[in-house]
């Protein structure tokens, strides 16, 4: 790779944008609504490709294709790491196909909270969770009502 086609790998913003995108991308794998986690990752990766900050390597067959067909996922390279998003017609045309993904290669390690990785990406895309996906912490929660006992015979009514 000649300098001028390079990602811009030693910038910090970057570096800390793609760390995050990591942690959204990797809590997203095992949550139970996991689409806006994803949404946010694509949306941060788009404007990284956007801004030049980010490069498409080629495409790789997906682990975990759509009912059970071939899938093709596009290899994004951000900061240090390597993210999959779906590709669009353009990507199949103009990006080199890289056949199966290697197992061997793992990004770099992340120690953040989901909710410092969240609130990076969502103020560098300006995207929120719309708030009927917000998790309603209060939602099944019943105040204590102390219970009443009655004398044997009474009715509680």
């Amino acid at each position: 790779m000649d300098d001028s086609n390079q990602c811009h790998s030693n910038d910090a913003a970057v570096d800390k944008i793609a760390r995050a995108i990591y942690i959204v991308n990797r809590h997203a794998k095992t949550a139970p609504n996991p689409k806006f986690l994803y949404s946010l990752k694509k949306k941060a990766l788009e404007k990284l490709l956007s801004e030049g900050k980010a490069k498409k390597i080629g495409l790789h067959y997906s682990n975990n294709p759509k009912y059970s067909q071939q899938q093709s996922d596009v290899l994004v390279y951000a900061g240090q790491y390597f993210f999959h998003m779906p590709p669009t017609k353009e990507d199949f045309q103009n990006l080199p196909h890289l056949g199966s993904l290697n197992e061997t290669y793992r990004n770099p390690k992340v120690k953040m909270s989901l909710s410092k990785a969240k609130a990076i990406l969502q103020q560098y895309v300006g995207y929120h969770e719309p708030n009927h996906m917000k998790k309603r912490k209060h939602r099944n929660k019943r105040t204590y009502q102390k219970p009443v006992f009655k004398r044997l015979g009474e009715r509680y009514f």
